[in-house]
């Protein structure tokens, strides 16, 4: 069982082995891809690589196994000689915050965005997309996560969770990592889990019962505060996609149907509809409009009235021509 509360404090003077730290965070990485998809063999590697098995300095002393920068962070800071001198990191109160702050930070920075159209079983090609999204600067970043993950089988803990079962529990209604579960039927659309709204639900009372984090409910459906829930609505638990699954080429508009309806029915990010379809954010599409839903729709090509010198240009070439 994981010790959530482990803090490097516990293991100063103390040599920690890979295997070790493996065995000590597998189960939050599994956990963490049930809740927003990020492949176990993924995290465990960047952890492995980045805080040195959980030795380096910046796990050591402020539990930071994933070696992220301040950026916008407002919690406690340390400083350290990065790729610049006296750099600032973030800090946490123990590993599993660690852990948890690493799953923010890629489902919510935009140029991470499309790790998550690559599949949780091609660790190969999120490990590519995380050096092409600049998480490290080093060259050989995505080969050396490869191979931590390969030496160490670390695709196994991908597949436990594929697979449907995680030390005996059903993965399909387990969720958030914690330690209670939901009743719910957890349901899937374009890879992407949700749930089906019920009498009295709010944004509120859903992130805590599944134990999300305190915006995720309203980011990930793209609602707006004090947003009222409807019976039956989808609500989903992961970060929508940019573009629909394959099949879902093009949508066309109902009466009373709105771009929100269209992005929540295909799992489609409401803004990446906007793009796609040339379309101003607010702007709705009219009844029997065509949706694009997996390309950018072509701009329609609009002649514009020769000027009177194009207009006498042309006449001077038909008069010449004939």
């Amino acid at each position: 069982m994981l010790l959530l509360a482990l803090s490097g404090n516990m293991l100063k003077g103390q040599k920690i082995t890979r295997e070790k730290y493996i065995a000590d965070f597998s189960d939050l990485a599994m956990r963490e891809m049930i809740r927003v998809g990020i492949p176990a063999s993924i995290t465990l590697a960047q952890g492995c690589l980045e805080s040195n098995n959980g030795n380096s300095s910046l796990a050591v002393k402020g539990n930071n196994h994933f070696g992220i920068k301040c950026h916008d962070w407002t919690g406690k800071k340390m400083y350290h000689d990065d790729d610049k001198r006296h750099e600032c990191f973030r800090s946490y109160p123990s590993a599993y915050e660690s852990f948890m702050d690493h799953s923010q930070f890629l489902t919510t920075k935009s140029r991470y965005a499309s790790l998550f159209e690559i599949s949780p079983h091609d660790y190969r090609g999120w490990a590519k997309g995380l050096k092409a999204a600049g998480y490290a600067t080093a060259n050989n970043y995505a080969t050396l996560l490869i191979r931590i993950i390969e030496e160490n089988e670390l695709y196994n803990y991908d597949l436990m969770v594929l697979n449907g079962t995680l030390d005996g529990i059903d993965t399909s209604s387990y969720l958030a990592g914690q330690a209670s579960m939901t009743k719910r039927s957890v349901l899937s659309n374009n890879n992407i889990d949700y749930i089906l709204s019920e009498p009295g639900d709010t944004p509120e009372s859903l992130r805590a019962e599944l134990g999300l984090y305190k915006n995720e409910i309203y980011k990930y459906n793209d609602l707006y505060k004090g947003a009222k829930l409807e019976t039956g609505s989808i609500i989903y638990l992961q970060p929508k996609r940019r573009k629909a699954a394959p099949g879902n080429e093009i949508h066309r508009m109902d009466a009373g149907q709105t771009l929100y309806d269209v992005s929540q029915i295909y799992g489609v990010k409401l803004k990446h509809l906007y793009r796609m379809n040339h379309m101003m954010e607010g702007e709705q599409p009219l009844e029997g409009t065509d949706i694009y839903l997996r390309r950018k729709k072509r701009e329609p090509v609009l002649k514009l009235e020769p000027t009177k010198e194009e207009y006498e240009e042309e006449e001077m070439q038909f008069r010449f021509e004939h």
